[in-house]
């Protein structure tokens, strides 16, 4: 159940509801917003009755939670969750842009991306350090000396670093540098992986897997969120279809169909869904338009030469002019849906 606290509800009167539920063995979390005050207690009510709370002092109203996942959904909060990543309101009313390359390659690279991307406006950088491969011969990435010049490149450009942990046996290294830790669609069920990244204090980014459901995707956020760890932003990178026209196909439709059943914000990666340079930022104008909270996208300052993932990475230029266009269709969605409620 979510027990919603009146408006100036006070610390005293929170500790009660908090009181009254561990005394009945009940987990429960404090979520503070700028409405007001509320209390998660996802399997509270199969040992307290809602009759019980809501006649308590400054308790404004429960609501049942009667979906299976039940930190992920939307009834789970008062409104929509904004990740904070390094000063970057994911979720919040302005689109969240992630780019960088694939992989870091070099020093050269990775600050030459680093410097348009930071010019663009963007403010988080993504670049993977250590890199899942279909192949065993393909570039696996540089590992920890990745992530040593990803430390180096947010202090020289200010940007939020993203980067993926791929197991749990280095989740520390990455978890020293990321600001943002991404999950991706290969470990989506990975869920000693998903434990490690719901007990980390940093945001986690889940990607959904190339095969996997709606449903399913949310499951896999619960694993994280049932550690402890609140900041989830999900990732819709495209599913495997029939179709031979791209690398994969970008399931539009999931975008507002998650945020129909979650609180947690919703970005999408027209890069991996699409494998293809020239249908990324179509895509990505797409996604925007459903709703997506935010754009991951690579980009590279030398395609051809890129060590992986070339041809779906951006120019320079086409990055910047999609900045441009995406920025844009998110502000005109925001003027035209005034008054939704945002929790921080």
């Amino acid at each position: 159940m979510l027990i919603l606290m009146e408006q100036g509800a006070t610390d005293a009167q929170v500790r009660a509801v908090m009181d009254l539920l561990e005394g009945a063995g009940i987990k429960a979390i404090v979520q503070a917003s700028p409405a007001a005050t509320s209390i998660l207690a996802p399997h509270a009510s199969q040992a307290l009755k809602a009759d019980r709370i809501e006649p308590m002092d400054g308790v404004s109203r429960v609501v049942p939670i009667t979906s299976p996942y039940k930190l992920a959904s939307s009834d789970a909060a008062p409104g929509r969750t904004i990740v904070d990543v390094r000063g970057v309101k994911v979720g919040g009313k302005a689109l969240a842009l992630i780019a960088g390359p694939c992989g870091v390659e070099s020093r050269e690279q990775l600050f030459t991306v680093a410097r348009y991307v930071a010019e663009s406006g963007a403010r988080l950088l993504r670049a993977g350090a250590f890199k899942p491969r279909t192949s065993p011969y393909a570039f696996q990435g540089m590992g920890v000396e990745a992530l040593e010049l990803l430390d180096e490149a947010r202090r020289e450009f200010d940007l939020g670093i993203v980067t993926e942990a791929t197991e749990v046996e280095t989740f520390d290294e990455v978890e020293r540098v990321a600001d943002l830790i991404q999950i991706g669609a290969r470990n989506m069920q990975n869920f000693a992986l998903l434990r490690r990244a719901g007990r980390s204090g940093k945001p986690v980014l889940l990607k959904r897997g190339t095969a996997a459901t709606l449903e399913e995707w949310l499951y896999a956020a619960e694993y994280v969120l049932s550690e402890g760890n609140r900041n989830v932003i999900l990732c819709e990178r495209g599913i495997r279809t029939w179709s031979a026209h791209a690398r994969n196909t970008l399931d539009v439709s999931v975008i507002p169909a998650a945020k129909a059943l979650t609180h947690l914000p919703v970005i999408a990666d027209p890069s991996h869904a699409t494998g293809r340079r020239d249908l990324v930022v179509p895509c990505a104008r797409a996604a925007v338009a459903a709703g997506a909270d935010g754009i991951l996208v690579e980009t590279h300052c030398q395609p051809s030469c890129a060590l992986s993932d070339g041809p779906q990475a951006l120019l320079p230029l086409d990055f910047i002019q999609m900045v441009g266009q995406v920025t844009a269709i998110r502000e005109l969605l925001v003027r035209e849906t005034p008054g939704e409620t945002y929790c921080f």
